[in-house]
């Protein structure tokens, strides 16, 4: 690992694909290489116990409105999140610091017990606890130091995609709503305020969305760090298989690479009973389908054998880490440094062919799903369910699109130079 700098891995995959069980494994597998590692999780208790073999209600429990953070294994904190908690604490901060406002409306602040979690309250909770993992002041409560590495058991991967990319979503909403040059305004709100009769708040509003604009910052900061990666989870079979090939394109849309897909609870192949047999001889199907899906190297298959049971206990959880590679760096970044250019770089062919070249790389993707829209100075990408507004690199804003063309995984888009806004070649 370089240096000291937070790793992160984000397991996601299909509905009851064994997420929990395979982000536990890759933490523990983590911590046994050395790594102090913190696992994330929004589980039951009761499954988490029973995953590390631990009693789930310990007394040493630490809770807070992030949840309840307890060591479960030489370097490896657990650390289960709570969004309910987290949107109570928080909505009652709120109502502290709008106090006066209230009061001013004659409005009756709710109390803690009133407080029902919202939709949508997990996403910010999972958000924020990535961002405290990385806080420089966040410590290992058992080793003293900062965390080597933070594993997130994220929702099915639908969810996962949305859930990441929600903090760029939700600053260019602020940006839009309320754009920071309109701030120059505020030598005027004096006078407003004297014409309107009530305080403006103008101000207020504005150090809110820029408080809340610093938060989701620091946690787009943390996804698109070169050192997240993604743990793509299926158990193996037709529907399975598609549905993986979407997330690989909503991922890739967002930047985010995998660093493992894993086949869990494969059944064994020499069986004597004609129905398990099938059962694994479908498997083995959609399994060959992944290995031709995926390229060898840093996102190669990872096969998982069923244990004929849930895991339970260490024993059960270490013999699942010990086939799990460990987290890599993605395709296109390297140890220590930023994420290479290549991928998004755009190709200069004015000389030969008069156009320039902007390629996307977006594995899985399909053609009838895919969408682009330009608007302005931004690209609307659509893969599937997945969307993206990308803002243009500055040399294509002054440049028509031309064409676009989807091949071998990847999206290359043609741009030609708009007479009159391109300086002339000699």
């Amino acid at each position: 690992m370089e240096g000291t700098r937070t790793r992160t891995v984000l397991v996601t995959g299909g509905g009851g694909s064994g997420r929990t069980t395979v982000a536990a494994a890759t933490a523990l597998a983590a911590a046994g290489r050395g790594r102090r590692t913190l696992l994330l999780s929004a589980e039951d208790p009761a499954l988490l116990g029973a995953l590390f073999g631990t009693d789930g209600a310990s007394g040493a429990d630490r809770t807070d409105g992030e949840g309840a953070s307890r060591e479960v294994a030489p370097g490896l904190v657990l650390s289960r999140l709570d969004s309910g908690a987290d949107f109570r604490a928080r909505a009652v901060a709120l109502q502290e610091r709008a106090r006066s406002a209230l009061d001013l409306l004659g409005a009756e602040p709710l109390d803690d017990d009133e407080l029902a979690e919202p939709p949508g309250a997990d996403a910010f909770a999972l958000l924020r606890a990535l961002r405290s993992a990385h806080d420089p002041a966040a410590h290992d409560p058992a080793g003293g130091g900062p965390y080597d590495l933070v594993v997130a058991d994220m929702p099915p991967v639908g969810s996962a995609v949305r859930t990441l990319a929600l903090p760029e979503h939700t600053r260019r909403w602020l940006r839009r709503l309320l754009p920071p040059e309109r701030q120059a305004a505020r030598a005027l709100r004096p006078v407003l305020a004297q014409l309107a009769g009530v305080p403006m708040p103008a101000r207020s509003l504005y150090e809110a969305a820029g408080r809340l604009d610093r938060e989701l910052a620091a946690v787009q900061a943390v996804v698109e760090s070169p050192g997240t990666t993604v743990r793509l989870v299926v158990e193996p079979g037709p529907a399975a298989v598609r549905a993986l090939r979407a997330a690989r394109a909503g991922l890739a849309l967002h930047g985010l690479a995998p660093d493992a897909v894993v086949a869990n609870r494969l059944l064994p192949t020499a069986s004597p009973d004609p129905w398990l047999a099938g059962l694994a001889s479908r498997q083995q199907e959609a399994l060959k389908e992944l290995l031709d899906d995926c390229p060898s190297g840093p996102a190669a298959v990872c096969e998982l054998p069923h244990l004929g049971r849930e895991p339970q206990g260490a024993a059960d959880l270490g013999e699942l880490a010990e086939r799990l590679p460990p987290p890599g760096f993605p395709p296109g970044a390297a140890p220590g440094g930023d994420r290479a250019e290549g991928p998004w770089a755009v190709e200069d062919r004015l000389t030969d062919e008069g156009v320039l070249l902007w390629r996307l790389p977006l594995p899985g993707a399909v053609r009838e799903t895919l969408s682009l829209v330009r608007r302005g100075d931004e690209v609307v990408v659509t893969t599937g369910p997945f969307r993206r507004v990308l803002p243009l690199p500055a040399a294509l804003c002054r440049c028509a699109v031309v064409g676009a063309r989807l091949a071998d995984g990847e999206l290359t888009v043609r741009f030609e130079p708009e007479p009159g806004l391109w300086p002339a070649r000699d």
